[in-house]
């Protein structure tokens, strides 16, 4: 950032008492300035006041530059450097078959369970600038989406991808785990941090969720986990013979197995059965999970004061030479 100051601005006051000055010169300037006489009648009364204005315009002008200079005006660049601890998050985002369940509201509009958590997790990564992301999805199988990253467009635009039932539709919890702690591992940061979203229970994978959950323990890695679902049953748009209708399941998630997984790696289990809870959850994991971030301003200034002070040497020694020679004073 470029900006403009004054080391001695105090200095400026004097150029108030500029204006009185003048005026008192003017009122001393009784007489006309001309080389000679015979050119006083080649030129009307008011020329001759305009010519004998301008030595005195002159050096107020190279008085107001040097007062300028005096006061040392600086141009300045400041820079600051940010120092930052960040978090290292990896989201494991279910994207299982019961993810299209529609009971959650956006707009007084029922949309299925996976576009409005796309929706907040979006809000959450734009809120974590200083910070590491990545992505794996899970349902059957699990994957990485996305490695970590600090560029939040690339994760953005990977989470806009994803859709139902591209990692099958079954749900493997512990695989979700694994894979997300294979990427931290071997990370160098203040904190490690899986954060774990789904609506069911494990049914698929290699690997328990517990199992997995030890792993990530030992790795000194937290594993946030989120229940997403109403209570009791949701409602899911199906086809039949009949075209598109409605049924509802009973919502089943293994809030156990969940509530296990924060414990035993130091973190909390949060239950989402609704928009505004949802977006209440990432809010209260954005605040347990905060980067450090301190920043350490520098200033360097650069001098102007030439800038000012050689025209008005210029000015001041052109005031002289008129002053002594064409337009000299007559007693």
């Amino acid at each position: 950032m470029t900006f403009f100051r004054f080391e001695d601005p105090w200095l400026l006051l004097i150029l108030l008492s500029l204006p009185i000055l003048i005026l008192r010169e003017r009122t001393i300037a009784s007489v006309i300035n001309y080389s000679s006489l015979a050119s006083l009648k080649a030129v009307s009364q008011h020329h001759s006041k305009i010519k004998a204005m301008v030595p005195i315009v002159l050096r107020f002008i190279a008085i107001t530059l040097f007062i300028i200079a005096f006061a040392r005006p600086q141009e300045g660049h400041k820079r600051t450097e940010i120092l930052s601890q960040g978090v290292d998050i990896v989201l494991a985002i279910d994207t299982s078959g019961s993810m299209q369940a529609l009971d959650f509201k956006k707009n007084e509009t029922p949309v299925t369970r996976l576009s409005v958590v796309k929706d907040v997790v979006a809000e959450f990564v734009k809120n974590r600038e200083m910070d590491r992301i990545g992505m794996v999805v899970f349902g059957a199988n699990a994957f990485t989406q996305c490695p970590l990253t600090l560029d939040q467009n690339i994760l953005l635009s990977f989470l806009d991808k994803l859709k139902i039932g591209m990692a099958g539709d079954a749900t493997a919890i512990g695989s979700a785990i694994g894979i997300s702690a294979r990427r931290l591992k071997d990370l160098k940061s203040k904190s490690k941090v899986i954060i774990l979203l789904t609506d069911g229970r494990n049914n698929s994978g290699a690997i328990s969720p517990l199992q997995a959950a030890e792993i990530a323990k030992s790795l000194g890695i937290k594993v946030y986990t989120i229940g997403v679902g109403k209570r009791g049953k949701a409602p899911f748009l199906v086809d039949s013979i009949f075209g598109k209708r409605l049924i509802y399941q009973n919502v089943d998630i293994d809030e156990e197995v969940l509530n296990k997984i924060s414990k035993m790696t130091d973190a909390k289990y949060f239950r989402a059965t609704d928009l505004k809870s949802l977006k209440d959850i990432y809010k209260q994991i954005d605040l347990l999970e905060k980067s450090e971030v301190k920043s350490i301003d520098h200033s360097e200034h650069k001098e102007l004061f030439h800038y000012f002070l050689i025209p008005g040497l210029i000015l001041l020694l052109t005031e002289i030479v008129f002053s002594n020679s064409f337009l000299r004073r007559l007693p």
